[in-house]
């Protein structure tokens, strides 16, 4: 099948209408992103910024940028004049960072918080006490340019469909206690997980998005 066959199958056969599905196009060059977009898909996901904002000015204007890879704080400013959504907000430096960004292009940036879910040590993320933390102090309630939209967590890279599905179901426990004590506002609902081979755990978990590439766009290229 074409990307944009596979794209239609995804939305008709195997994701909910309520979650969204975000099209991992990383390392994709823009033909296939144009080729996906035919479809009539607009949510896309990068993990490099200065990739993403290429294939930004390169592609309509309509398309839904998300950057789901690990963000450095010295590549925020290539993406904050446009982009829709961070999921992998890992750390206060970095919120903070967005935050300025955001406030020099005059606008709130949407962003998840990303949690350290798995047993990997390679994952990045926050632990819940962590988040907690800063999320009750001053400093926090005066980031007035970022949006915080929800929670973000990768599992770990195994067979063991117990543990993924432990893992998937301790962000949705981290998200609920987030969201009764302390981040009361209504945009505040979106969790972000599962990815190609563990997306179908992840929406019976409680996944509000998922992260699809090679399952749409062929397997990934590994040599950029």
């Amino acid at each position: 099948m074409s990307v944009s066959e596979n794209i239609k199958h995804f939305l008709s056969t195997e994701i909910p209408s309520n979650v969204k599905l975000i099209a991992v196009s990383k390392t994709k060059p823009i033909e296939l992103i144009e080729e996906a977009y035919q479809s009539g898909h607009r949510i896309y996901g990068e993990n490099k910024a200065q990739e993403l904002a290429g294939k930004y000015d390169a592609l309509p204007k309509d398309i839904e940028w998300h950057m789901i890879g690990h963000m450095q704080t010295n590549k925020v400013k290539y993406i904050a004049p446009f982009v829709s959504l961070i999921h992998g907000v890992d750390s206060f430096k970095l919120l903070k960072v967005v935050n300025k960004e955001g406030e020099k292009n005059n606008r709130k940036i949407n962003c998840l918080l990303q949690f350290h879910i798995a047993t990997e040590e390679t994952k990045f993320g926050l632990d819940l006490n962590e988040a907690i933390e800063f999320i009750k102090s001053d400093e926090f309630k005066n980031l007035n340019n970022v949006n915080i939209c929800g929670v973000m967590g990768m599992a770990t890279y195994t067979e063991n469909e117990a543990t993924i599905r432990s893992e998937f179901k301790e962000l949705v426990y981290i998200f609920n206690e987030l969201k009764q004590a302390y981040i009361t506002s209504s945009d505040f609902k979106e969790i972000s997980m599962g990815m190609s081979g563990d997306y179908k755990i992840a929406i019976e978990e409680g996944a509000t998005m998922v992260r699809i590439g090679s399952l749409l766009f062929g397997a990934r290229n590994y040599n950029k």
